[in-house]
Parts: structure tokens; sequence; C-alpha cells
């Protein structure tokens, strides 16, 4: 089994998490190819991930003229996380004006994707954004790993926080050890 993981970074606070997601990834022997939102990149550098991985952090949709189709097929599985409110309407939209987009959008149907969500809780349960949970719920092309209840960045207390990263490297190993009907 191959065993490439592709995680897609999107702006949030939850970001700096996604850098011990990467760590436990590489240390479970994933090979990890990243691509930070240029939100994500105000967060956490893209030498911070390309120290963790020893490969190059994608961040330009023109860096290279197919690096989505590239990244695509390469990854074994693909891991959003965090999943900002932006990026999860850009995809229940089917919209690709970034890299990451571009890229989830070109993936093999046959190629997994983990989407783990972390916002406010007011974005978390905002109409517009559980509509398009059911959009994308619809597709039944992805897998969740549902944001928990914590006290966030910002003070509230509620739903809304980066699940744990064991649970979303779990939960992207179970995606490419069992089948998934497309």
């Amino acid at each position: 089994m191959n065993r490439n993981l592709l995680l897609g970074v999107t702006g949030g606070i939850a970001a700096y998490k996604a850098c011990e997601l990467t760590s436990l990834a590489v240390k479970a022997g994933w090979t990890v190819e990243v691509i930070l939102t240029a939100n994500a990149a105000r967060f956490v550098g893209p030498l911070t991930f390309a120290g963790l991985t020893g490969r190059p952090v994608h961040t330009n949709t023109f860096e290279d003229a197919m690096a989505h189709i590239h990244l695509a097929r390469w990854a074994s599985v693909a891991v959003v996380a965090p999943l900002s409110a932006n990026v999860l309407g850009k995809l229940a939209c089917g919209l690709a004006d970034d890299l990451l987009a571009t890229t989830l959008l070109a993936l093999p149907r046959s190629t997994p994707c983990v989407l783990a969500p972390a916002m406010n809780t007011e974005m978390w349960f905002n109409p517009a954004v559980q509509r398009n949970i059911r959009w994308i719920d619809e597709l039944q092309r992805y897998t969740w790993v549902a944001p928990t209840e914590k006290r966030l960045a910002c003070g509230d207390v509620g739903v809304g926080a980066l699940a744990d990263v064991a649970d979303i490297l779990a939960a992207a190993t179970a995606a490419v050890t069992q089948p998934t009907p497309r």
C-alpha cells in the first residue's frame, strides 16, 4: 500500500495543529506533501512543514501548471486539516480558485479525502455552513472527522475545535485500508 498523504492546511488558528499531524504522519511512515492556502501561511510558514516533511511545500497554483494534477494523482489519501468555512464552501460549490481547491477537485474518485473542520461555534452552526456540509455529504465522497467541543481560541466554549490529530490520522489510515464505494 502506498502511504502518500496529501495534507491541505487552511487558514485559522488551528493551522498550528497541522504541524503536529504532519509530524505524527511522518513518524508513522507516511510520505507527506503539504498544500498551504495563502491564509494558512499567515498562521504557519512553509518552512515549518518543509522541515517536518523534508519535502517542498506547495502554496501557489502557478508554481507548476500541472501541480494540482500531479499532487492529486500522487496521493493515496488527502486530508484537509483544519478545514475552514471558506474552503468547505468552495468544496461544496465546486470552486477552484487556489491550489488546494483545484487539487481537491482533481482527486481521482478512488482517492479518499478526509475533512477535519475547525472554526468558531457560531460559524460551524451557521445555516450556510450546515447547508454546505449537507451538500458535501450528498456527494458520498468525503469522510468527516468532526470538530470537538471545548474552549476555543476566541474564548467561546462550544463545538468547533479541530479533532485530535491522532484521530485525524487514524481516519486517513482507515480510509486507505477500507474499500470505499464510489
